[in-house]
């Protein structure tokens, strides 16, 4: 099997797919928006170390590749998509790890159990009701004193103009096929503090996903010749990749990566 047809969405064109992965299929194996240096202090400021960990939509599974490397405790991936859950097993398994076939907002795992929930680029795809699921779930799951680590797509600043934010949203939706709805800082914190939560940590860096120096840092030199051939070779794909790198550009300074560590009061 090679690994496109791996991936989650691999039975859909190219034209159709969800515009993350679509990117996967050009090679790229960081999706996050704001890269792998903002994911990495993200799961820094979260403590992982020694804890029980569940990581909701682990996707190709480059963050839980990180986080079982920190010598935590458990780790148990949650993801909808069957490919997803195969892949992601294959990274874990081998430092005990699993990963099961479930939806973020019904994990049907047991309540108070795990010490970090981890969520990335997830939130931001889905709606207010649903965001409001997903995080009610994970204060269920997490034990008093837990955290919640997410990182998503930012609107920026907290005052920009709802006409702007609304057109961009729509722009966005139908450049990368996914009803997506990303939020300002404000907005993401209410998210967390309606379901309970305080916020503890906050960073930010560019929405960067598709730049030269990004996916170099990244991606790694081979990773991005590895992309660039992919895109040589397949028309579809490479119009495809560049609209969604046009509508990234356009708005760039209202978008960003946005990461949050916040926590479950202790009582």
């Amino acid at each position: 099997m090679d690994y496109s047809s791996s991936l989650p969405q691999s039975d859909r064109s190219t034209s159709t797919a969800a515009g993350h992965w679509v990117l996967a299929r050009a090679g790229k194996r960081v999706l996050r928006p704001g890269g792998l240096k903002l994911t990495k202090r993200m799961l820094s400021a979260a403590d992982m170390q020694g804890k029980e960990i569940v990581e909701f939509a682990p996707g190709l599974g480059r963050t839980a590749q990180l986080i079982v490397a920190e010598g935590v405790s458990s780790y148990v991936g949650v993801d909808q998509d069957s490919a997803a859950v195969a892949r992601v097993e294959a990274i874990v398994k081998p430092h005990g790890g699993t990963v099961i076939n479930a939806k973020a907002q019904d994990t049907e795992l047991s309540g108070e159990s795990v010490e970090v929930v981890v969520g990335e680029a997830m939130l931001t795809m889905q709606g207010e009701k649903a965001k409001a699921e997903i995080v009610a779930e994970a204060f269920r799951l997490l034990k008093p004193g837990g955290y919640y680590a997410i990182h998503e797509l930012g609107l920026t600043p907290n005052d920009i103009d709802p006409e702007l934010a609304d057109g961009l949203r729509k722009q966005l939706a139908q450049t990368i096929r996914v009803n997506a709805r990303p939020l300002t800082e404000n907005e993401w914190r209410t998210v967390l503090t309606n379901a309970g939560f305080e916020v503890e940590w906050i960073s930010f860096a560019p929405m960067a996903l598709l730049s030269p120096r990004r996916n170099l840092a990244d991606e790694g030199f081979l990773g991005v010749v590895r992309i660039i051939r992919n895109l040589i070779r397949d028309k579809a794909l490479r119009a495809r990749v560049f609209q969604m790198r046009s509508t990234f550009n356009k708005y760039r300074d209202h978008l960003s990566g946005i990461a949050i560590v916040a926590k479950k009061p202790s009582n």
